[in-house]
């Protein structure tokens, strides 16, 4: 927690870093952003919406600081919650969606359409951005229990959502939820978390079919049905968010010298951005 208090971005422009969540339906991506305020709070908090049914219970684009305690200041840290994704092309989150969220074009509280992604001239549109808006690091949530139920198109777009972060060169992590469910020896004691053979091989799987290092795969476990907090639980969560921010780190760090001129160039179709992220990454 001292960690996460104390981080400062490497860009002094930059007084946060922005991490955005992207997941299937029920992955649990408000349920982590819940779960870390509420180990900062001291106590069970609720303000981002989750739940369990069939279809995303987020349909708006959210960002979300956490306090350090009740009153306490801000954390350096804005969690981004999305719209989950799903199967079907035509519906949960569009990929071009997510592009334009990468880019800081997304304003919170966007309402996400099922018919079009976001456009120039839609209500939420940002079009003058800095680096304060762009996201700083991609972490995707999967179900730890439900890896086995990941259909070919859903693999699919992960991969088409890793191809266009990279473009940007936004760092990527990967967020294994719900590993107490997945497994029965790691639901006996949360220690046990990295000594399960099942949980190993769960995230082999999906390190090779996401196409992401084994080193990127991260358990944790959300409070979902618990009315006090747990420290082996907040380890693993805390564990999550100080990775988050050494990545966004390596965001920053990658803007340097050349670096600078690499991100200006994915800009170069839209003049009227530049300004703003030359003066911000200098």
């Amino acid at each position: 927690m001292k960690s996460v208090n104390d981080y400062k971005p490497e860009i002094k422009a930059v007084h946060q870093a922005r991490v955005l969540l992207v997941g299937p339906v029920g992955s649990g991506k408000s349920s982590f952003f819940n779960s870390i305020s509420s180990a900062f709070r001291g106590n069970m908090t609720s303000q981002a919406i989750a739940g369990t049914a069939g279809k995303s219970v987020t349909t708006q684009f959210r960002t979300y600081t956490i306090k350090a305690g009740k009153g306490g200041k801000l954390l350096p840290l804005i969690l981004c919650d999305t719209m989950g994704f799903e199967e079907n092309a035509e519906a949960g989150l569009d990929i071009e969606d997510i592009v334009s969220i990468c880019k800081g074009h997304v304003k919170d509280r966007y309402q996400f359409s099922p018919s079009a992604p976001i456009q120039e001239n839609s209500p939420g549109y940002k079009k003058h951005v800095t680096l304060t808006d762009m996201i700083h690091c991609v972490v995707y949530v999967v179900d730890a229990s439900k890896v086995s139920l990941l259909k070919q198109k859903m693999l699919d777009k992960f991969a088409a959502i890793r191809r266009k972060s990279n473009q940007l060169g936004i760092p990527q992590l990967l967020l294994m939820t719900k590993v107490d469910e997945a497994c029965p020896l790691v639901a006996q004691d949360l220690k046990n978390v990295y000594r399960s053979v099942y949980i190993q091989k769960v995230s082999r799987d999906l390190s090779e079919a996401l196409g992401i290092p084994l080193s990127c795969v991260l358990p944790v476990k959300n409070y979902s049905n618990e009315l006090d907090l747990d420290q082996k639980t907040d380890i693993l969560l805390l564990t999550a968010v100080v990775q988050m921010l050494n990545y966004a780190d390596n965001f920053f760090e990658n803007l340097d010298t050349e670096g600078i001129k690499d991100q200006l160039d994915l800009y170069r179709s839209n003049d009227h951005l530049r300004p703003s992220i030359e003066h911000n990454a200098v």
